[in-house]
């Protein structure tokens, strides 16, 4: 996300951190544990000197790398802060092993999501007027063929940048935040997988009293279970607005005179994430300036959130600077983890079947420094988190029973990591 606040690590700061470039990386097939960082390590500092060659071509990595013979084994796409350089890799969920395929694609990616059944990554960029790349993907090789580019709307008055993008699947609708803009797109979805100019747009209001809150800075957007709404976190306005949702025209509004409702959090917090527990009566919103998680009830009738409860990310000897990052929620809905990057930790939180309440089950060290972001294997098995400041993706393995993490020694070097997206073939 395009942000330019100062990070715990000093870095411009906000969103994913990260300066993105880099060499290819050839990798074994089954790389050694703890041992691949280390292999990797020349690969990544090699690159800084190759940026002033000339670009490599989306076929290119696919001649160097050919997919491991294990048919189990998954593509990873893994965006990089500010960079020029899309990285691929080979994911076991078998063993969580990863195998580095190095570049794959060219953009300045923020933030990815692959298409629900065709072999398509989106990618949110950096570029001004909010442009969303579109790529073709070869299933044998990893490599990305760009097909596409669209503006979703953006002035570039501030700079561009797209924070999030995610598809709400019913309505093949690709919802994009923008985070400089203040603004949220509903882009509509072919058939085929083209995306057309926005169907509407949903203009955020606000501001809070961080330097970085000068105006409305939207985050993430989720639509509800019920698809009637669209709920916007605003790290700038301190707010999460609360849009009508019409699947049927992709049509983003306020509902009425007064504007849209909004649901308002500490002056200064930040709102970076929200997600829906999958019983459809609870949303978590992850607080970046406060690096707090809160429980809210979600009323589907009314569009209104109600505070329940809020829990602390820091630990009570932590002085430093906050940062959460990323939220997720396990698939069977108990388990809840978040990403802290001013502690460089990860919080597990124990969900309670009957209130949906939280708790803190754990706390561990996310393998690396500053935890941009993080992503769930479907399995539930595996969690794979973008350590931007170290320049490694890290492998944890997810007790199923006991929501707990492991860090399984496996790492990948790519430079400044700041999402992962999974694509199952």
């Amino acid at each position: 996300m395009p942000d330019s606040r100062p990070t715990p690590t000093g870095r411009p700061p906000d969103a994913p951190v990260s300066g993105s470039r880099g060499a290819s990386a050839g990798g074994a097939p089954h790389p050694s544990r703890r041992l691949l960082l280390g292999s990797m390590a020349a690969t990544a500092a090699a690159a800084v000197p190759l940026l002033g060659a000339a670009p490599a071509t989306a076929a290119a990595p696919a001649r160097r790398t050919a997919a491991p013979r294990s048919t189990a084994r998954e593509l990873v796409y893994i965006n990089t802060w500010k960079g020029t350089q899309i990285h691929g890799a080979w994911f076991d969920p078998d063993r969580g092993d990863l195998t580095p395929i190095g570049p794959v694609g060219e953009a300045n990616a923020d933030w990815a999501v692959t298409h629900p059944t065709l072999p398509i990554l989106y990618v949110a960029t950096m570029a001004v007027g909010g442009v969303v790349d579109t790529f073709r993907i070869d299933p044998a090789t990893g490599a990305l063929a760009k097909t596409g580019e669209l503006p979703t709307g953006g002035t570039g008055l501030n700079g561009g940048g797209v924070s999030y993008i995610g598809i709400d699947q019913p309505s093949n609708t690709l919802l994009a935040t923008n985070f400089e803009d203040g603004f949220t797109a509903a882009v509509p979805i072919s058939r085929t997988g083209e995306l057309a100019p926005p169907a509407s747009l949903a203009q955020d209001t606000g501001s809070g009293p961080n330097p970085r809150q000068a105006s409305p800075h939207p985050h993430h957007a989720e639509v509800d279970p019920s698809g009637r709404f669209a709920l916007v976190a605003d790290f700038g306005a301190d707010r999460v607005f609360v849009y009508r949702f019409d699947r049927a025209t992709r049509t983003l509004s306020a509902g009425g005179p007064a504007g849209p409702y909004a649901y308002p959090t500490a002056p200064g917090s930040g709102p970076r994430r929200v997600a829906f527990h999958p019983d459809g009566r609870t949303v978590y919103l992850l607080s970046e300036l406060s690096s707090d998680l809160q429980t809210l009830r979600w009323d589907p009738h009314e569009g209104e959130l109600t505070h329940r409860q809020t829990l602390a990310l820091d630990g009570p000897e932590f002085t430093g600077t906050k940062s959460a990052s990323d939220l997720a929620i396990s698939g069977d809905g108990r388990f809840v983890y978040a990403g802290n990057r001013g502690e460089n930790s990860l919080t597990v939180f124990a969900v309670d079947p009957r209130t949906d309440l939280l708790s803190t089950l754990q706390s561990v060290p996310c393998g690396g420094t500053t935890p941009w972001g993080f992503t769930l294997h479907p399995s539930g098995r595996w969690l794979l988190v973008a350590n931007e400041a170290s320049n490694t993706v890290n492998v944890f393995g997810v007790d199923r029973r006991s929501g707990k993490l492991t860090d399984t020694g496996t790492s990948l070097a790519v430079p400044n990591p700041d999402s992962v997206t999974f694509f199952r073939r």
